[in-house]
């Protein structure tokens, strides 16, 4: 087959996709149009987009050198388990296998007639093009008919001697087929293309095809294209060789099907490998340099919006300009060079003024699953890096082939994270756009730009000679060698901390003047900062005292950083940049998490001071191992740490009333506040909430009214959390992690609703209560920056996360592996849910187990 480009094929990177940790999206009824198949820059694409959580991290289906391992089959006690498994996958798969045979039927039904008028006077379409359109449709249908119509019996009467493995050997025999439609392709949509636009009878049967709903359904026909339904066996390849993974995960080694369908995975792996697949160019890390020839004074590696792309730019402030340059790609050995994209000298240097009308031009971002993507990749390539090197003959070009794959990520996640708008002008009018991760490091630019300009720096223009000279200094004169990556740092390097960190923040001192004054707290995480609390607006004061106590959450952090700002309650000064108030910053100061100093049990007093300010404050932390457990109780009174159904029964409800109460206020006046959910709550105000919902006080309505709302968003979270078992139940936890790890999407639906039928009544209710409310709360992620995503990383772990004796039978010991492998499986498990559509509690009951038709 010859080589085949994006723009004469639809990408078949199947391979790379099928063992990446990205799921498949299901075939719709509508199925797709040309426009949905076309990427930013024209080409081509799957028509199918991701917005499923990711397979779970717990599986992977290559080895260490890359090949492809079959999946590992159910041990002896889980046999019975894995039958069960195996079934709801045969059911899932079945069900998308009747939508698919309806598809073909749909296309191969105005076939007929258009034979039939092609030998008239009056042909619709000739012969020719009739067999070019419709090549192979026949055959396929043929197969996947008799494949259906041999299967179903076997799953209507299913026990543990029945046998699929010969039916999945004939269908991956048979994979000829779709070589020869695969070939054709092409060809097919051009002519369908082109005789849509000479004929417009043939346009309207195109545009209109009928496909029936499944026999179970009483869903009426719905219509799709001909270029949508022609793509549909380009997909079922990829969704026969996911499900062949998912049935012998749950196929005992000793069973009959296991070599058979070990067979059928393996001709179709081939199949696959055999396709032409367009591999993106992957992007290679760059280093950094230092100033001396002029005096450096600050260099870096910011993000750069050029021509509405992202760049990563390595930036160099001297004493009289700004250099933004990149590394250029050179042959390997040879002495690496950077190349000067733009300087402005300081002279001519301007920041955005507040009364600018022009806006920020439009960036690419990337949607949030895909950055909790890599969040993931990097978290499970870092453990497997942790064990190939603790391995008896670990081989360090594992080691090194694995750091690269984690800096290719990283250096990914850094270039796509950042979303703080810094901007600069020339005298000319030009402007210069960089996105930053945090205010702190904004202001860190800013600040030491105009510490130099006070020095009255002269206006330079540098001749072509004089500018090369300058930026080949750049690479010995660095003082920043590395993007900020850990895939960059030495093994000895502290790992950074994984857990919980309890910051209290005190007080302030040093104001000369009486404002209105907050801070707010920043951590690292995964090469950027973010911020994770903030204190509440002590007005018109030199000496705010707070005393709030938050608990931030660590992900291999290294550092706390505290900023204090002046807040801005003047409307007109609207930042043209941001589209936010600008707080000003009175000051900032960062401190290094050390472990040995932040990991006792007491608490840890420390001051930062601040451009004449001091901020005081005290720490302590938590490893994630001990955060993570649930501790059985044998309480009865109150509703903290009690069983949900001792809750409901008490109350004769059927969600807690602490439930319904938290969400109610939440949105009543919470749903637009930034970060809800996400930015702590002072944890003496939760307490208080806690102490009287336990107490059942009279006056909590009041309480919850004047309480600030992050403190009533952390109640609810604290509620979850101290439950003695997970919402979601410890029996049905690891059925949760086996569900949310199938490929096949009609598989993993159909057991994600089984498990949710599985339930008791009153988990089940307050779970969809719960849903529905964090939906409401999506819809305002223009206003409050919470995604689903972000909802599904706050809650996930809270709703799932086992009691301890769980926790204690999967020997993770490891804290990044108790992150990078349960934790993202916790959230994936709740983003399925969150993304699902609305889910009745009574259509719930009332389904039968088998036969999700929403494929």
């Amino acid at each position: 087959m010859e080589h085949l480009s994006t723009r004469e094929l639809p990408r078949l990177s199947w391979i790379d996709t099928l063992y990446s940790n990205f799921n498949y999206n299901t075939d719709g009824y509508e199925g797709d149009t040309a426009e949905d198949r076309k990427s930013q820059d024209g080409s081509e694409t799957m028509p199918f987009i991701d917005e499923s959580p990711t397979m779970s991290p717990h599986l992977c289906a290559r080895g260490q050198d890359g090949e492809a391992i079959s999946p590992t089959p159910p041990e002896g006690g889980d046999t019975e388990k894995g039958l069960e498994m195996k079934k709801l996958v045969l059911s899932g798969f079945l069900a998308s296998e009747e939508i698919y045979i309806n598809q073909l039927e749909a296309l191969l039904l105005p076939m007929k007639p258009l034979k039939a008028t092609a030998t008239t006077s009056k042909p619709v379409l000739t012969m020719e093009q009739i067999d070019t359109i419709f090549f192979m449709i026949q055959d396929i249908f043929e197969i996947h008919k008799e494949f259906y119509d041999a299967l179903s019996p076997n799953i209507q009467q299913w026990d543990e001697k029945v046998t699929v493995g010969h039916l999945f050997q004939k269908l991956a025999s048979q994979l000829g087929v779709y070589k020869a439609f695969v070939d054709n392709y092409k060809m097919a949509v051009e002519t369908a293309e082109k005789c849509s636009q000479a004929n417009s009878q043939f346009q309207k049967i195109s545009e209109n095809l009928k496909v029936k709903g499944p026999k179970e359904s009483k869903d009426c026909p719905t219509s799709a294209t001909m270029e949508a339904l022609l793509y549909k066996p380009i997909d079922r390849v990829t969704r026969s060789t996911l499900v062949l993974h998912d049935l012998l995960k749950h196929t005992p080694k000793d069973h009959p099907d296991f070599p058979l369908l070990q067979d059928a995975l393996r001709i179709s792996q081939n199949f696959l490998s055999s396709i032409n697949e367009e591999i993106d160019p992957r992007r290679t890390a760059v280093t950094t340099p230092k100033g001396e020839v002029r005096q450096l004074v600050k260099d870096g590696f910011l993000v750069e919006v050029s021509e509405g792309t992202r760049k990563l730019r390595h930036v160099f402030l001297f004493t009289d300009l700004l250099l933004c340059a990149k590394m250029k790609k050179t042959a390997v050995g040879r002495h690496q060079q950077y190349e000067c994209k733009w300087y402005i000298p300081l002279a001519d240097l301007s920041f955005q003024t507040l009364d600018d009308t022009d806006s920020l031009p439009h960036v690419q971002t990337l949607p949030e699953h895909e950055i909790e993507e890599m969040k993931i990749k990097i978290s499970s390539i870092k453990s497997d890096i942790q064990k190939e090197k603790k391995a008896q003959k670990a081989q360090s070009r594992n080691v090194d082939r694995l750091r690269k794959k984690m800096n290719e990520q990283e250096s990914c996640l850094l270039l796509h994270s950042p979303t703080i708008p810094f901007r600069i002008h020339n005298k000319h009018g030009k402007s210069y756009l960089f996105l930053l991760s945090s205010d702190y490091e904004r202001s860190e630019w800013r600040e030491s730009i105009q510490k130099l300009q006070k020095k009255d720096p002269q206006t330079c223009v540098l001749s072509s000679v004089e500018l090369q000279v300058l930026t080949g200094s750049c690479f010995k004169l660095r003082t920043v060698h590395n993007i900020p990556v850990t895939s960059n740092k030495d093994d000895e390097e502290s790992p950074g901390l994984y857990g919980f960190l309890h910051v209290i923040v005190h007080k302030a001192t040093g104001f000369k003047e009486s404002a209105n004054l907050y801070c707010t707290l920043e951590v690292d995480s995964f090469g950027y900062f973010v911020s994770k609390a903030k204190t509440r607006v002590f007005r018109d004061t030199t000496e705010p005292q707070w005393n709030e106590e938050f608990e931030i959450e660590l992900e291999g952090s290294q550092c706390l950083r505290i900023l204090c700002y002046e807040k801005c309650y003047d409307k007109t000064k609207l930042n043209k940049d941001d589209n936010e108030i600008v707080d000003k910053i009175m000051g900032k100061g960062q401190v290094q998490l050390d472990p040995q100093t932040v990991q006792s049990k007491n608490w840890h007093m420390d001051v930062i001071e601040m451009n004449g300010i001091k901020v005081e404050f005290s720490m302590k932390f938590t490893s994630r191992d001990l955060s993570l457990k649930r501790t059985p109780s044998k309480k009865q009174s109150g509703v903290f740490g009690v069983k949900i159904s001792v809750v409901t029964k008490r109350e004769r409800s059927k969600v807690p009333y602490i439930v319904r109460q938290c969400i109610e206020e939440v949105e009543k006046r919470g749903i637009d506040e930034v970060g809800i959910y996400r930015i702590s709550g002072v944890a003496t105000d939760i307490q208080a909430l806690k102490a009287a919902f336990d107490a059942n006080t009279k006056d909590i309505l009041m309480m919850l009214s004047d309480m600030d709302i992050n403190a009533i968003a952390g109640t609810l979270k604290l509620y979850f959390r101290e439950l003695p078992e997970p919402l979601l139940t410890d029996r049905l936890y690891p059925a949760f992690m086996e569900g949310i790890a199938l490929s096949d999407p009609a598989a993993k639906e159909n057991c994600m609703m089984h498990l949710l039928r599985s339930l008791p009544d009153p988990n089940l209710i307050t779970f969809l209560t719960l849903l529905e409310h964090l939906k409401r709360v999506a819809e305002k992620e223009p206003v409050n920056k919470m995604s689903l995503h972000n909802l599904a990383t706050v809650f996930g772990p809270t709703l799932l996360r086992p009691s301890e004796s769980e926790i204690n039978k999967a020997h993770i010991t490891l804290a990044s592996d108790i992150w990078s492998h349960d934790v993202m499986a916790q959230v994936q498990v709740l983003l399925y849910y969150l993304q699902h559509p609305p889910i009745s509690f009574a259509e719930l009951k009332k389904n039968t187990l088998y036969f999700s038709t929403d494929v």
